[in-house]
């Protein structure tokens, strides 16, 4: 084989490039094949080969290598090779890397020099993953479990809880088929707990967020009862949370005792969360006083708004006016860690300054501190109107009390404010006088209190309807803040009363420009525009404040007024029933749209609604007059009589009732009862002329003796009645030619001989409703009547055979008494 290996020469040492362009077959890789020395080396050596170790490569100056210019050190290669450098033959091998140093045999061939090799083409592929292992199964499933949990996580942040339910649900499952196939490829050392904890917890807490509070608790005690999971006591928190939600209390209360127990010191704002957690159940269940203590060490080592509400409460729960005072004081003091608002004032012209506070002055930290000092406020007001009347003898001493303590606190701007409620006790509990005086003090503080202030008092005298006053202290609450919404609108009002409707408007749209959700103002200019006829721009602002007040009464009933009186009855019906949909049992709202329903022709509709209206208030007279009369007309008198007879209890002065009650009897045949409330009325109303000619008709017709004496009545009353009404011509001035009595009469009776169908015309002839008692001047005694019903229909013939004809009573002789000579 070595006579095939040619050596460089060692001549011209100093050129170290010489010799690069020259082909040596030695390194023609392609004759390797039959070279017969080189493939029996190769088959003897490569057993003996030493083992290749994974070692970081490196070059060839990080050992020594003898070169042809260096040491002349001999060294053997694995296949008994000469090694590189050796010298051989009194030869030196020339020094060779792993792969040529960019010559080649097809330097020769004209190629171009490339030390890089970019021209060997792309690296080969990477090796694909095996997608069927065990292992890369379950890296998959582990990934699709997180997946699930996040995505329930998210489900549920948007409120949609029942898919975050699913989610959670999924999750268990597949993490369970995860744990198996984990067990099967490797130890039971190597499970997920971590996931395994995530996933149960997500599923419990989705239980309870679902209301599904037992399979939450079922959860929770999976975990807390594992002991694998550390730290999954606290979990105990979220079950105690669970209990009080069933109101069971004293579970509840017991675990988060076992809770506090299992959370240790250092996490100290967990530990006070659970002791305000105990705190409340304890309230729930009454026993105040340890609720008092678990309050009171909140405050001690934490304190915070909501723990020193609670604990107000609770002492005023027990009535202990000293501890009440103390926790109002210890309330008061809570710090409220916000910046002053002197920090958003520019000090200076600096244009990138003022950038900064601009932008700061309404970000999402000083909205956060504006809630919390709103809600500071809201506690200290609420406790203070609280705890003023019983800490003290008088509500006004408590109130006093309260407002020195606050004015010594960093809330010097309630003080006013409690100021002003107090002058608003005094008006619940009726003491005007105090309450006025309380409210004039504020005449001579800031601008904003004497607003506030002058508004009440304009609002006071005007439902005293001093109207006066009520104008002067609406101007002086405008003059003070002229951005006062309820100023303008009480300045409006005042106006609106003083019947100035155009200028009533221009105060409220001024209130509308400063506060556009001012429902008052928009309201009452729709009064107003309903009162200048302007019925489009009324309609136009109801509609606004129904958009702003959904199924607020008073403006579903201005809606459908307008719409009536815009001559639309369909969209008056429209709104009314969404109206009733809103108070069902009021009364009016029915009765008009069985108004309305009559108007329009539908009469069942009509009778339902003004019988719903009957039935919740049943002493409306119109109500009572159009259900008589709708049975009148249906031919069911027996039916009418109950509501005359409730209109009758109703007015009892009015003779017209009890006359229609009698001829609804007389109709129905019960002529002997009819007779008895003809007597009746004629007992209380002796004058009455329409009763006394039923009584006579009544008596001819059934032979009784008593006709006669009716007569005599009658023909004196008669008489009395013409003396008077000469007398009364006598007196007039002749300037106008009057009517006579004959031809009044004589009108009356022709507007009563037809009964009409409409609720007036129908009952137009009742008795008492223009003049109906008049007697004739005719010089005959009158003594026809006519039902005031109107005329009974005829009953249908039921057999062919003739009737004998019956002696009608009105032609029965009635004697010379009746006529005059």
């Amino acid at each position: 084989m070595m006579q095939n290996v040619h050596l460089a020469p060692e001549t011209d040492e100093d050129d170290l490039y010489s010799g690069y362009n020259d082909y040596n077959p030695t390194y023609d890789a392609e004759e390797l094949e039959n070279d017969i020395a080189f493939q029996q080396a190769v088959r003897t050596s490569h057993g003996r080969r030493p083992p290749v170790t994974a070692k970081v490569p490196s070059t060839a100056v990080t050992r020594p290598v003898a070169t042809g210019c260096g040491s002349k050190t001999s060294l053997a290669s694995s296949m008994g090779r000469p090694a590189t450098g050796a010298i051989q033959n009194g030869v030196a091998r020339p020094m060779t890397a792993v792969r040529a140093a960019g010559f080649s045999r097809a330097a020769l061939r004209g190629s171009a020099f490339d030390p890089l090799g970019p021209s060997r083409g792309p690296a080969p592929p990477l090796e694909t993953r095996n997608e069927d292992s065990p292992e890369e199964k379950i890296r998959q499933l582990e990934k699709k479990v997180n997946e699930l949990v996040e995505e329930s996580c998210v489900a549920n942040s948007c409120g949609d809880l029942k898919l975050a339910l699913e989610k959670a649900k999924d999750a268990g499952r597949k993490e369970r088929v995860l744990v198996r196939q984990r067990e099967q490829v490797t130890t039971p050392e190597n499970i997920n707990l971590d996931l395994t904890y995530s996933v149960l917890f997500n599923l419990a807490s989705q239980y309870s967020a679902n209301d599904m509070y037992a399979e939450a608790l079922n959860t929770y005690q999976v975990i807390v009862k594992n002991k694998i999971f550390s730290n999954a006591g606290r979990l105990k928190v979220n079950m105690g949370n669970i209990y009080l939600k069933q109101r069971n209390y004293s579970k509840a209360i017991k675990f988060y005792r076992m809770a506090l127990d299992q959370i240790p010191s250092v996490h100290k704002e967990m530990r006070i969360k659970i002791m305000q957690n105990i705190g409340v159940a304890f309230v729930r269940t009454g026993q105040y006083s340890d609720a008092i203590n678990s309050f009171e060490h909140v405050m001690s080592v934490a304190p915070n708004l909501k723990a020193g509400f609670n604990l107000i409460l609770s002492c005023f729960a027990v009535g202990d006016p000293e501890k009440m005072k103390k926790a109002f004081q210890k309330l008061i003091a809570v710090p409220l860690e916000i910046d002053d608002d002197d920090k958003y004032i520019s000090p200076s012209d600096d244009a990138h300054t003022n950038l900064v506070i601009e932008a700061i002055k309404n970000d999402h930290l000083r909205q956060m501190e504006r809630e919390r000092k709103a809600m500071a406020e809201k506690y200290i007001m609420t406790a203070a109107k609280l705890i003023a009347p019983v800490i003290e003898t008088s509500f006004a001493v408590g109130y006093d009390w309260c407002v020195e303590v606050v004015k010594a606190s960093q809330y010097v701007e309630l003080a006013n404010d409690l100021e002003i409620n107090k002058a608003i006790t005094y008006l619940r509990q009726k003491d005007f006088n105090q309450a006025v005086e309380t409210l004039k003090m504020f005449e001579k503080k800031d601008s904003r209190v004497k607003s506030a202030a002058a508004t009440n008092l304009s609002f006071l005298y005007y439902l005293e309807n001093e109207f006066a006053q009520a104008s002067s202290y609406a101007d002086l609450a405008v003059n003070s803040d002229r951005y006062n919404p309820s100023a303008l609108t009480n300045k409006g009002n005042t106006v609106f009363a003083s019947g100035d409707y155009e200028k009533a408007a221009e105060f409220y749209r001024e209130a509308l420009r400063n506060d556009s959700s001012c429902t008052e103002a928009l309201y009452n200019m729709g009064l107003t525009y309903k009162k200048l006829n302007r019925l489009d721009e009324a309609l136009d602002c109801f509609l606004k404040l129904n958009a702003i007040l959904r199924n607020s009464a008073q403006v579903l009933h201005q809606v459908a007024s307008i719409y009536e009186l815009m001559e639309d009855p369909s969209q008056a019906i429209e709104w009314l029933l969404q109206l009733i949909s809103v108070v069902p049992s009021d009364s009016r709202a029915l009765s008009k749209l069985g108004d309305l329903y009559d108007s329009e022709g539908d009469k069942s509709q009509a009778f339902q609604y003004y019988y719903e209206s009957y039935r919740y208030f049943p002493s409306n007279i119109d109500v009572i007059e159009w259900l008589g009369a709708y049975y009148i007309d249906t031919q069911f008198c027996e039916k009418a009589i109950q509501y005359f007879e409730r209109a009758r209890l109703t007015q009892p002065t009015q003779v017209k009732w009890p006359l229609v009650v009698a001829s609804c009897f007389r109709r129905s045949g019960n002529y002997q009862k009819a007779l008895d409330i003809y007597k009746d009325i004629h007992r209380k109303f002796p004058e009455n002329v329409e009763c006394l000619r039923f009584l006579v008709r009544l008596c001819t017709d059934i032979g009784l003796k008593e006709a006669q004496e009716y007569a005599t009545k009658l023909k004196r009353l008669e008489k009395m009645k013409e003396t008077r009404e000469q007398r009364i011509k006598s007196g007039r001035d002749g300037a106008g030619g009057p009517r006579s009595k004959k031809e009044a009469s004589a009108g009356h009776d022709s507007g009563q001989d037809c009964s009409a169908s409409s609720k007036g015309e129908r009952l137009r002839a009742l008795p008492g409703t223009s003049d109906p008692y008049e007697s004739s001047s005719n010089k005959e005694l009158d003594a026809s009547y006519v039902d005031p019903l109107g005329p009974q229909a005829e009953r249908p013939r039921t057999a062919a055979k003739k009737r004998v004809e019956e002696e009608d009573f009105a032609d029965e002789d009635l004697g010379d008494y009746l006529f005059q000579e």
